[in-house]
């Protein structure tokens, strides 16, 4: 079973950039072990009202809320590395 993260943002999102950015840079070093999905708020109601999305960009790590706000590329590996590890 993979970790799935959800990077959620908004078309007119300043910040949303730079969580893109991140997971971009990020998810690669996790071949085959985290699934990532970059979803906008504005097409994914749905997903926002059963996670409860506040504000963007947020970052979710197996249906549960990991970051709100842009992370730096370590703490967002941080975490995957413990979904990662609890996956196992």
């Amino acid at each position: 079973m993979t970790v799935k993260l959800e990077v959620f943002t908004s078309h007119s999102c300043p910040y949303c950039p730079m969580a893109i950015a991140v997971a971009e840079e990020v998810v690669p070093k996790y071949e085959g072990k985290v699934d990532y999905e970059q979803l906008f708020v504005e097409e994914n109601m749905d997903k926002v009202q059963e996670y409860q999305i506040m504000s963007v960009p947020t970052l979710v790590i197996n249906g549960k809320t990991a970051f709100v706000g842009a992370p730096t590329a370590e703490e967002l590996s941080r975490k995957l590395d413990k979904a990662v590890l609890r996956d196992k």
